[in-house]
């Protein structure tokens, strides 16, 4: 799909400066030296997913949500996911909502003395921050002052594409391969994901690279979209069948993690939701579902294009966004109908939005300034361990 030779992660790919300030068998935790005087006193806090690597949010200079956050005087924390292999087969999704966000948290805390951050939840990453905040609500600790949602599914009940591979038989052979390894192959997910638009992500290239000889392009997005990662048989079996499959996190009660009955309808945090127009993996009128299921207030922005390109989109971009104040009850054609469409980038409107709960401004954090020693420099080992 891309030039293996054309991108390095750490160099031009993954490269905004930072370090590793905290790690634990299934995450690093990366945080970014600013770039302004000041910072806002609230530090963010970024979860992506794990089926693929957090970096899709930090590419080159000119398309990093990472960097531009940073340039907006955000204090960046990201979440860097282990590749996991058959060592790992028995960690769940407790484990990685205790060794991811909720890790996380207790590690921001001691880099910058803050117990309150905002949090950015990407797809995946976004049903876990969901779950996280949940669980955090439940034992009344209120540590997110703001959670945003990147094209993010938390009820399930029209999943998209994917669901044409999620029924019980196939749940089964799969957990069966599965168990066999102790994790899901990362080049099983990417064909998966690729055979839903097979002109684009597989024919497109046969013609190229193939019939036509030609090597294939120097495109960032496509680097990474190879670049993929396995997923641990508990977790991954957990989120198939509990999530997609029975969608019992939209019903309060439906799962537990941790001892703690997970309750969505309990969340107060404002909210922020960015879902896409052409998404065929977290369908937009499903993700909207979510802002009946959230008690505290909610803002809703749909972008134009897909679920990367559409969330990846800086100022300059050609894709624009539509809002729209109102959140008709269940109705999301209704809410499409009303909404304006702006020219540009939907990153500006987020930061508007997100700087009403930042907390005022404080001088600049260096990493290491806490009391975490930094480990290694950014985007640490992790990251670069292959499938």
């Amino acid at each position: 799909m891309s030039d293996a030779t054309a991108f390095r992660v750490g160099e031009n790919v993954a490269a905004t400066p930072g370090k590793i300030i905290f790690q634990n068998e299934l995450m690093q935790l990366i945080q970014y030296a600013p770039s302004t005087a000041e910072v806002k006193r609230r530090p963010l806090l970024i979860v992506p997913p794990w089926i693929n690597k957090f970096y899709i949010l930090d590419l080159q200079p000119k398309n990093s949500f990472v960097k531009w956050a940073v340039g907006q005087g955000h204090t960046v924390f990201v979440i860097s996911w282990v590749n996991p292999d058959e060592r790992l087969a028995h960690k769940g999704f407790q484990d990685y909502l205790l060794e991811g966000p909720v890790a996380a948290l207790d590690a921001v805390e001691a880099a910058t003395g803050e117990r309150e951050v905002n949090a950015i939840g990407y797809c995946l990453g976004g049903t876990l921050l969901a779950t996280t905040l949940s669980y955090l609500t439940a034992k009344s600790e209120d540590r997110i002052r703001s959670a945003s949602y990147l094209v993010t599914l938390v009820d399930f009940v029209d999943a998209g594409d994917l669901a044409v591979y999620i029924d019980e038989q196939q749940l089964a052979v799969l957990e069966k391969r599965m168990r066999k390894r102790g994790y899901f192959e990362g080049k099983d997910m990417a064909m998966a994901f690729n055979t839903l638009r097979a002109n684009d992500l597989i024919w497109s290239f046969v013609v190229d690279n193939y019939l036509l000889g030609r090597g294939p392009p120097r495109f960032d997005l496509h680097y990474w979209n190879s670049d993929s990662t396995r997923m641990p048989v508990e977790m991954h079996s957990f989120y198939l069948r509990a999530m997609y499959h029975e969608n019992r996190l939209a019903k309060p009660g439906g799962i537990t993690l941790a001892g703690v009955p997970i309750d969505l309808t309990r969340i107060t945090t404002p909210t922020f939701m960015i879902s896409t127009l052409e998404d065929h993996i977290a369908p937009w009128r499903s993700t909207y579902a979510a802002t009946r299921l959230y008690r505290g207030p909610v803002k809703f922005v749909l972008a134009e294009s897909g679920h990367i390109a559409g969330v990846i989109s800086p100022p300059g971009s050609r894709h624009g966004h539509y809002q729209n104040p109102n959140l008709p009850e269940r109705r999301p054609d209704e809410w499409f109908e009303g909404a304006d469409l702006i020219a540009g980038s939907w990153w500006p409107a987020w930061e508007e939005w997100v700087s009403q709960h930042s907390g005022g401004l404080v001088a600049a954090r260096a990493p290491g300034a806490g009391s975490l020693q930094p480990i290694e420099d950014a985007p640490g080992s992790y990251v670069r361990v292959k499938s």
